[in-house]
């Protein structure tokens, strides 16, 4: 495990360095109001898990478990359906043909491509999702069975946002990216902002704050989101720890380096947090909201994997990342864990 301590935290990065960047919306109210006309949407049950608990040798273990979320099997449903709502909301008019004519197009590694067909297909319009060569062809029948063309390019996930961006372009679609970066922060706005209503839920759903929340993060959306709704609600006093593979060090390389960087690695299991570039938006307010970055390493994620599975929690690397830093052996020295911790962390996704 890696750790870096956030030098930012409090006031975030010089603003020179994210000036086009957005802050990551708290307003959870918005979300809660268009979701209450989604008759698939219902909240998701926090999870006590005392033997990890115990073999992590803190007081509690929380898992916010995102796996049912609204049939869809991840935390991602609250994204790009949502950002989808905002527009056939804004349109007008009967929902189911609100936006007709329109197609929505993405590059995806995984869940966020499944939000966006779902989204597409409830308002009307259509959804074009660009897979690389890596991403398994299950996958694509499951988007091909929501109603969503498939494409495929690249070796790399970086390779198929290329020709999702340059598609965009080329027809005239809009694309709806869960990253951000200078010159497109609408969108990626407004899926983060849909992360909030698990955040809310979670606060509700927890007797007292937690001191530990470990958030996982490819590009940071679901930690930025979290992280603010974190302060806005508990104020600083839980400890915020962003959990990245070690190959996609992208969040903690760009703490390191104060501004945005690209990073390098290798291909990680955590598929889904496979990133090497952080998100505009998640990393201004995550630069702001979190006390620390951590890195996890491919054999730490699998043992995660392992030890929630024996719990009846089944999830994938992604899926565990967070939980998978508490269980590492150097968790308790880097995150400042003791006896009396009470920790949340998301268990993101359901298992492949």
């Amino acid at each position: 495990m890696d750790a870096q301590r956030n030098p930012y935290r409090g006031t975030g990065l010089p603003e020179g360095a994210l000036a086009p960047a957005p802050w990551p919306s708290t307003d959870s109210g918005a979300v809660a109001r268009l979701l209450g006309h989604c008759p698939a949407a219902a909240e998701t049950a926090l999870v006590s898990a005392p033997a990890l608990a115990e073999r992590a040798g803190v007081a509690e273990l929380w898992l916010k478990d995102e796996r049912g979320r609204m049939g869809l099997g991840s935390f991602k449903a609250l994204g790009a359906a949502y950002a989808i709502a905002q527009e056939a909301a804004a349109a007008g008019g009967d929902w189911a043909r609100a936006l007709e004519g329109r197609v929505f197009i993405t590059a995806s590694a995984g869940n966020h491509g499944l939000s966006v067909a779902v989204g597409a297909r409830i308002f009307g319009a259509r959804a074009v999702i660009v897979l690389s060569e890596t991403v398994p062809e299950a996958f694509a029948i499951r988007l091909r069975d929501k109603g969503a063309e498939v494409v495929r390019a690249g070796a790399i996930y970086e390779d198929s946002m290329a020709e999702a961006m340059r598609l965009a372009e080329a027809e005239g679609w809009t694309l709806l990216s869960d990253s951000s970066w200078p010159g497109y922060t609408d969108a990626p706005f407004r899926i983060m902002e849909g992360y909030l209503q698990l955040a809310e839920e979670a606060v509700a759903q927890m007797a007292a704050p937690p001191t530990h929340v470990l958030l996982q993060a490819g590009v940071g959306g679901l930690a930025g989101a979290v992280a603010a709704l974190v302060r806005t609600r508990w104020g600083d006093a839980p400890v915020v720890a962003v959990v990245e593979p070690q190959a996609a060090p992208a969040l903690i390389g760009s703490i390191r380096a104060g501004r945005l960087v690209d990073t390098e690695g290798p291909v990680s299991a955590m598929g889904r947090l496979d990133c090497k570039t952080a998100s505009l938006i998640a990393l201004k307010g995550l630069a702001r909201d979190a006390d620390l970055f951590v890195t996890v390493s491919e054999e730490e994620a699998a043992d995660a994997v392992a030890a929630l599975g024996a719990e009846g929690l089944a999830t994938t690397p992604s899926g565990g990342a967070g939980v998978a830093a508490l269980l590492a052996g150097e968790a308790v020295e880097r995150l400042g864990l003791g006896p009396g911790s009470r920790v949340m962390c998301i268990l993101s996704e359901g298992p492949e």
